[in-house]
């Protein structure tokens, strides 16, 4: 995927320079206009240019006189999921990502992402591996590599199809490896953080460190699950629901072999024959409204458990969605060794 700079002109540049930009862009051919400080001023394509030169403008004239000074575009930490639905359902491709003063920060681009989600992620990723010794001696855990990339990589590759592109990692054990392979993101497009806890926390103990988020909705995952969630769905489903926190959950199937008796005082009242019950067991990955942080308790050992059992005794809206597609937590040897063969054939 291109580096969002590459469809930037300033204003000034001339018609031939910018048509020698959209050449090389191809079929993302589409440039966005700014100024010194890389306020957006308008848009332009090879059909700006077509009607410029029709219209008597020459090639070695500025582009400011043809551009679209209206173009579409997304106001960083303000915007609605619905919006970029529209944009994305009626063609628009390519979107510049602006700051509340018009400053051109990212690029996306509908050929690539899936979608663009207003949601910071907190990514844990602290955790020792013991169970996986002797393969995390050296290497923390999330860096284990599944196929050819980390497990940590696959995970927030597949997040930022999503649109994420403001991360939070957590770190504590061999936490130099993981800062110094992923660095900040921005080779990427991504914004990436550190937060560095000098004893364990916990599963969430850690986002009480975080005070500066994008986004009204902050995602909590763990940072050794492989997973094909579709999470503009999940969100969706977070949004819909009005919910305070989300959980995704992993349903458990459970086959009796016998018949099941209900009994009152002794006396059987109805039986099953070989019943099946399903339950959800939690997956990992979370969904909060940024509001809830100060329930986490500050440089404190805090579970996500331990979050969802204050936010239940407090009257406040938990949810569970229910996941029925691919999830593996890579915990465990055999664990490791079956994600070395599913990750030849998923779409993550």
């Amino acid at each position: 995927m291109r580096h969002y700079k590459e469809h930037l002109i300033v204003t000034g540049t001339s018609i031939r320079d910018a048509l020698s930009i959209l050449d090389k862009l191809a079929q993302d051919a589409i440039c966005f206009v700014v100024n010194d400080e890389l306020k957006l001023l308008g848009s332009l394509t090879d059909g700006d240019i077509r009607r410029g030169l029709i219209a008597g403008i020459e090639l070695d004239d500025t582009v400011d006189s043809i551009i679209q000074k209206e173009p579409k575009f997304l106001r960083k930490g303000d915007y609605d999921l619905n919006k970029v639905i529209e944009y994305r359902d009626n063609n628009y491709k390519v979107i510049p990502i602006v700051t509340k003063k018009g400053k051109i920060i990212n690029v996306i681009n509908f050929r690539h992402l899936k979608s663009y989600l207003p949601i910071d992620v907190v990514i844990m990723a602290g955790g020792k591996g013991t169970r996986l010794r002797p393969l995390t001696e050296k290497t923390p855990k999330p860096l284990l590599k599944v196929g050819e990339k980390p497990i940590l990589e696959h995970n927030i590759t597949r997040l930022a199809l999503f649109g994420m592109d403001d991360f939070w990692i957590s770190v504590n054990y061999l936490g130099e490896q993981i800062e110094e392979y992923f660095g900040n993101g921005s080779d990427n497009n991504l914004k990436i953080n550190y937060v560095w806890e000098k004893e364990p926390l916990g599963t969430i103990g850690a986002v009480s460190k975080i005070k500066d988020f994008e986004h009204d909705t902050v995602l909590v995952t763990n940072s050794d699950i492989l997973t094909n969630l579709n999470y503009e769905d999940f969100y969706l489903r977070f949004v819909e629901e009005n919910a305070d926190f989300a959980v995704m959950t992993i349903p458990y199937k459970v086959d009796v072999p016998y018949a099941v008796l209900e009994t009152d005082n002794g006396h059987v009242v109805s039986f099953k024959e070989k019943p099946s019950y399903t339950y959800y067991s939690n997956g990992g990955i979370y969904l909060m409204k940024r509001e809830l942080v100060h329930h986490i308790p500050a440089n404190s050992h805090f579970n996500t458990t331990d979050l969802m059992e204050e936010l239940i005794a407090k009257g406040k809206k938990v949810i569970s969605y229910p996941f029925s597609g691919y999830w593996l937590d890579v915990g465990k040897h055999e664990d490791f060794a079956k994600a070395q063969t599913d990750i030849k054939k998923l779409d993550i």
